[in-house]
């Protein structure tokens, strides 16, 4: 197995399937550490930068709560109108990670542009992990995601996943590259014009992914194990920042997760995902369900992100 140590964290598509195991034991390992609030000093000696062009609220500040509970400090930028990234020169990629390279030991990078953060990593001496590129990819969420089902079924092999959502969506792009190191048949639900490309669905079959595309919901939900939702309404990923109003249209029933349909069409122990935020595709009053598990998803992302940074600054191995 290739050690993590100073590595890129930029794509679902290079981690082998025991390199999954081996984070997510790390993650173990630490999570009492978050648990139990408190701080420690593995990482005293090290900085993260968060270089975010695009706006984050679980993301970054996940990476950066996870950098302060193992003991190291961060500094950055969470708005790139507030630099000279993002001013009148416009400032190149290059240019600004051969800067942020002598600021910390890591960098975080969020961008409009796909494959931005590949372009950083190209450029830095640093190691450099994508917190999501565009429409490409969000390769920590979804670890995050797979963590959680873990955590929760004590297992990942033989569940059947079911992803509701705009299928154009990064997140999408790394749950699909990451069920490709599992047995998991996984059934996708989106509206037409938001499906999964031809381009992408020829990709996936190179990796023997176990997918079908339904309709509904209603077709797919009573074999799902996990339950994976994304709004179907979003913004526009290739800006640094959205301004519409968020009043887009409510989303269609086909697409929606009530407590009715849970508890009249999903399995008893099913467990529901949303990475956040959401607009009405996941009622408010399933919160408090057997389903609902996206506030420990949230919890875990900080400590899948502490498991990320001590591996990659060679404190855990």
């Amino acid at each position: 197995m290739r050690s993590f140590l100073g590595r890129d964290i930029l794509s679902l598509k290079d981690f082998e399937r025991n390199e999954f195991f081996r984070i997510f034991e790390i993650a173990e390992k630490l999570e009492p550490i978050a648990r139990n609030r408190q701080n420690t000093d593995l990482l005293k000696d090290k900085t993260l930068v968060t270089a975010f062009y695009q706006p984050s609220t679980r993301t970054r500040l996940a990476h950066e709560a996870g950098m302060i509970r193992l003991g190291g400090q961060v500094t950055g930028f969470s708005d790139s109108k507030m630099t000279r990234a993002g001013d009148f020169y416009q400032e190149s990629i290059k240019d600004t990670v051969k800067m942020l390279e002598f600021y910390g030991d890591v960098i975080v990078m969020r961008h409009p542009q796909i494959g931005a953060p590949h372009e950083a990593a190209k450029w830095a001496s640093v190691p450099v992990i994508n917190g999501g590129d565009g429409w490409g990819e969000h390769p920590t969420q979804i670890l995050t995601d797979l963590y959680t089902v873990l955590r929760e079924k004590g297992r990942i092999d033989g569940l059947r996943w079911l992803a509701v959502g705009d299928m154009r969506m990064r997140t999408m792009h790394s749950l699909a590259y990451g069920l490709t190191q599992f047995d998991c048949p996984i059934t996708f639900v989106s509206p037409p014009d938001k499906s999964l490309t031809e381009d992408f669905k020829a990709e996936l079959k190179t990796y023997s992914l176990d997918f079908k595309e339904v309709e509904h919901v209603k077709q797919a939900i009573a074999d799902a194990d996990v339950i994976l939702v994304e709004p179907v309404v979003q913004p526009d990923y290739t800006k640094a920042r959205d301004e519409r109003t968020g009043d887009e249209g409510l989303t269609p029933s086909n697409y929606k997760i009530t407590r009715e349909l849970l508890s009249t069409k999903a399995k008893s122990d099913a467990i529901l995902l949303h990475s956040l935020p959401r607009m009405d595709e996941i009622p408010p009053d399933v919160d408090i369900t057997k389903w609902s598990r996206y506030w420990q998803e949230a919890f875990n992302g900080v400590v899948m992100r502490m498991a990320l940074l001590a591996s990659i600054l060679g404190k855990m191995e």
